[in-house]
């Protein structure tokens, strides 16, 4: 069984309907227990909520304190090519748009690594369009043992890939993927996605069990909160998340909450989420499961992001760029969205520290098994 078999049995309107029924009552209830539990986590999400949002940030605050201490955890992107086989019309890489096409080859790789190593980072995020041709599995094995070899942790946000495919690269060090469903509404994901592979809904509904089937030691999920109702497609989230931790146990998970950012040829939100709609959902999934990493990344503002850092984020991207070779070239057509945090490492290190945390750049070394 996979989880598009779960999500098929789901009744998707009548969770929507009680989500909005949901009342303050249902909110006191979940605030008194609501780890692990599904109707607690759809309270949270609801618009009943609301007024009890500073009490859901203390106690968020204070599991996310108990479970990872007063450390966030520094990742940056690495972007390998913005070559892309799709239709998706939320994203400057995709096939439509008349931007100028790169794809890293290895000394452009190194020089990437380079600075990437100057800057501290020990943990980063190789992420490209999605080509499988000219950038697949064949592309990806021979990139990993390149940047494998400077790094401890090394996480991916490609395509899907098949079982056999996960593994392979798992055996050249990979340690995590981060694979976003985008939306859970299909109605809203095929209005969106209109060519290429990505247009299978269910095959990309079922990635996360390829990836538990390989043996991945951690692998995130996450929504682009604004293509359709965002309170119905955290929830769905959340239902995909428990699915996945009760079935894979030996990995790890992490969810990302990236909001519809303007790109080339891009969108408007179909559901707007403000400030305090993002703070509800960081709250109500760190209440929902405590050992959940959550990652925030430079989508967001600089007060924003400052602000959020006790409220439940574990991992945060600094000094990020999103187009290839944009550490050492940077040519802003490139770029896959726009960035609101553009602070240098240095100063995100900073301001982490001036809150009371660490900025964590390593935390795991393989001398120490």
């Amino acid at each position: 069984m996979n989880f598009s078999d779960v999500f098929k049995k789901l009744d998707r309107e009548h969770l929507r309907l009680s989500l909005y029924s949901s009342t303050a009552s249902d909110v006191e209830q979940a605030l008194a227990n609501p780890s692990g539990s599904l109707s607690a986590l759809m309270a949270l999400l609801s618009p009943a909520a609301q007024p009890f949002i500073e009490q859901m940030a203390q106690a968020a605050m204070q599991l996310t304190q108990k479970r990872f201490g007063h450390n966030i955890n520094l990742f940056i992107p690495l972007y390998l090519s913005n070559l892309c086989a799709n239709e998706c019309d939320y994203c400057g890489f995709t096939m439509s748009n008349k931007i100028k096409r790169k794809t890293l080859n290895k000394i452009e790789i190194e020089s990437e690594i380079e600075i990437i190593k100057k800057r501290g980072f020990d943990s980063v995020l190789l992420v490209s369009g999605e080509h499988e041709t000219k950038v697949g599995i064949d592309y990806f094995s021979r990139v990993l043992p390149q940047v494998k070899k400077h790094f401890s942790h090394l996480a991916m946000e490609v395509q899907p890939l098949a079982t056999a495919e996960y593994q392979q690269l798992i055996d050249l060090g990979l340690d995590a993927v981060m694979l976003y469903q985008e939306t859970y509404q299909t109605n809203t994901y095929a209005k969106h996605h209109t060519r290429g592979n990505k247009k299978d809904f269910e095959y990309r509904l079922n990635s996360p069990d390829r990836l538990g089937q390989a043996g991945v030691d951690k692998m995130g999920l996450g929504v682009l909160l604004g293509l359709d109702d965002w309170r119905l497609d955290a929830l769905m989230m959340g239902h995909h998340l428990e699915y996945l931790q009760n079935k894979y146990w030996r990995s790890k998970y992490s969810i990302s909450l990236p909001r519809l950012r303007p790109c080339t040829g891009g969108i408007q939100p179909k559901s707007p989420i403000t400030d305090a709609g993002l703070v509800q959902v960081i709250c109500a999934f760190r209440l929902f499961s405590e050992q959940l990493e959550i990652s925030l990344s430079t989508r967001e503002s600089i007060e924003l992001r400052n602000n959020l850092i006790p409220l439940g984020i574990t991992h945060m991207s600094a000094g990020s760029s999103t187009q290839p070779g944009g550490y050492s070239a940077a040519t802003k057509e490139l770029d896959q969205f726009e960035i609101s945090d553009e602070r240098s490492v240095e100063e995100v290190s900073a301001m982490i520290h001036h809150k009371g945390y660490q900025a964590v750049f390593k935390d795991w070394e393989s001398g120490w098994c």
